[in-house]
């Protein structure tokens, strides 16, 4: 099939723009031409929030599957809508398994459990964008499926609380300096290996009887926080000085962490994946966590030019919430 990936050079969408290729489809990259492509794509050229140009590259060419990875808001998707309906078999939409209640009311998570995220707006959107789709669905039959990661790494990524894109928390331990965790560490997380969700996502590619329906991959692996960092560190070669502080400490130091630790990293994260293994019965996760930080440590070592250390807020906000926490230890004492 002829499959057009909006977005396709990013930690997700890059992985599954290779599965898919490696699984015989053809592949487009939608490009503003800012960021190379790898090897082997074809590109689509256009601004993704200009209508117009969005029409003009894709005039003459033919697409089976849409997969939208950088859809943030409902205007974004009317956007799709009026490009694609009666043009394609199937519209994938990349939503985010932070549309899910928070905190969860149930473990593990499975997609019929209750939506609507209080603390994060960009969760908000996501869930308003599914809604809207899923409308065009019941109405017109327009041909999408609701896929949603949680939270996904790969060569280029080392995750954390803060901001997981680039190197800088694993330099942070390498230095030996301290990190938080939030509340006791024990929250239980799933991390997802980039290649492993591609796999699942290929596993829906072009399919009717996945219309109209909503699925979250991931691991089957949760593990509490304290042990992720040990992991990392295991993997740089040092042993992490952590830090326990209270989540509400910490949202109250950076009023910008409210989001992504209420709306996401502070609630367990634990997921019930057989729904897709309904449809695609040989989806495995076969990179442990263990394995897949190894992998991306190393491959970050060897480009530093990906390292992203300068642009990184993981020291800042690492630095400001403990600086903030022994202050008011001192006070206590």
């Amino acid at each position: 099939m002829r499959v057009l990936l909006l977005g396709g050079t990013g930690n997700l969408s890059a992985a599954c723009a290779v599965e898919l290729q490696r699984r015989g489809h053809e592949v487009l990259l939608l490009t503003r031409g800012r960021s190379p492509l790898p090897p082997g794509f074809e590109a689509v050229r256009a601004d993704r929030h200009d209508p117009e140009s969005m029409r003009r590259a894709l005039e003459g060419r033919a697409v089976d599957v849409v997969v939208n990875f950088i859809g943030y808001d409902v205007p974004d998707v009317e956007v799709d809508h009026g490009l694609f309906a009666g043009r394609v078999r199937q519209y994938v939409f990349i939503s985010s398994a932070t549309v899910y209640a928070k905190p969860p009311p149930q473990l593990p998570i499975r997609e019929d459990c209750p939506r609507g995220n209080p603390f994060w707006e960009y969760a908000q959107k996501k869930l308003a964008c599914e809604q809207w789709l899923l409308a065009r669905w019941q109405t017109e039959r327009f041909p999408v499926t609701i896929v949603r990661p949680s939270h996904t790494y790969s060569e280029r990524w080392i995750p954390n609380p803060v901001s997981s894109a680039g190197y800088a928390f694993a330099a942070r331990l390498e230095r030996g300096a301290a990190v938080w965790v939030p509340d006791r560490g024990d929250t239980p997380w799933t991390l997802t290996w980039a290649g492993d969700f591609a796999a699942g996502l290929a596993g829906l590619i072009g399919r009717d009887d996945v219309l109209g329906e909503d699925f979250h991959i991931t691991s089957d692996e949760a593990l509490p926080w304290t042990q992720i960092y040990r992991e990392i560190g295991a993997a740089v070669g040092v042993e992490p000085v952590i830090v326990p502080v209270p989540t509400d400490f910490i949202c109250t130091v950076c009023p910008e962490m409210t989001g992504p630790l209420k709306g996401d990293k502070a609630h367990p994260a634990v997921f019930d994946n057989s729904k897709l293994r309904r449809f695609v019965p040989e989806f495995r996760c076969s990179v442990p966590f263990r394995e897949g930080i190894r992998r991306a440590v190393a491959w970050l070592r060897a480009h530093p030019e990906a390292q992203r250390l300068d642009t990184s807020p993981v020291d800042r906000v690492m630095d400001t919430v403990l600086q903030a926490w022994q202050a008011r230890a001192g006070r206590s004492t």
